[in-house]
């Protein structure tokens, strides 16, 4: 069973991390000084469950964080500097500082260096939460210790509950287009307007018609879902935003 450590200090550490072409050095207090910041840890970089679902989430959620009070989120993995820089590329997610323990000295700190020679890994993170407060651990979320990788309380989502039961949540967005359709451009100028980020995906680059098809039963274009449901084209986007109140009604005096 690990040790829920709440109410302790983050472990004193020197970080190696790369900025720049450069070696950067960053101690403990650097990362956590006067600061409320998330941490996230996991197995180890370009993983499954760590690359599609952990860290995706926290950095859609990351505006949210920060509305209340959070400073930084911080994925960390017993992974090189040149590994996690590389994995913060592939992930295009700006909004989460991707966090070096190459050596495993905050994690060991931590209590939660674990064995994964059985899979050719040595010694990684189990994969935890974390809220810290000036270098404080406030609360913690650390998986339970069952075979396999498990993600039940360390996701995102968990976190925000606990910080924000009340923080309304980022929809769900996809826009199904194709180059060169300016109903496209008017669905994604909606968006941006209404300050909703969205996923685009492009015909014949992420996706091709009968895709379209499959999903929406669609050949016109855009096809936009929110929250798993089709809202459908520009016209049908502008409607949803004016009864979701995110855009003022054209009607409205």
């Amino acid at each position: 069973m690990f040790k829920n450590i709440e109410g302790q200090r983050v472990p004193n550490v020197t970080f190696k991390t790369r900025r720049d072409h450069a070696w950067v050095d960053l101690t403990s207090d650097d990362v956590f000084a006067g600061k409320n910041v998330i941490v996230f840890s996991l197995p180890g970089a370009f993983t499954p469950t760590c690359s599609s679902s952990h860290v995706p989430r926290y950095n859609q959620l990351a505006p949210v964080f920060k509305e209340n009070g959070i400073d930084d989120i911080i994925c960390m993995s017993v992974n090189d500097a040149f590994v996690m820089s590389e994995w913060a590329l592939s992930q295009k997610a700006d909004r989460v500082t991707f966090l070096p323990d190459g050596n495993g000295e905050f994690t060991d700190g931590m209590g939660l260096l674990v064995g994964k020679e059985d899979l050719g890994f040595g010694k990684r993170s189990w994969r935890y939460a974390m809220l810290v407060r000036d270098g404080v651990i406030e609360k913690m979320f650390i998986e339970p210790q069952e075979p396999g990788d498990p993600f039940h309380v360390s996701d995102a989502d968990t976190m925000l509950g606990y910080l924000a039961p009340n923080a309304e949540k980022p929809h769900d967005v996809t826009v199904f287009s194709r180059p060169g359709c300016p109903f496209c451009a008017k669905a994604k100028g909606l968006l941006r307007d209404a300050g909703i980020d969205f996923e685009e995906l492009v015909l014949n680059t992420d996706y091709t018609d009968r895709t379209l098809r499959a999903v929406a039963n669609a050949t016109s274009y855009p096809q936009v879902f929110v929250d798993g449901s089709l809202v459908g084209g520009s016209d049908d986007l502008e409607r949803w935003l004016q009864a979701n109140g995110k855009i003022a009604s054209r009607d409205a005096a």
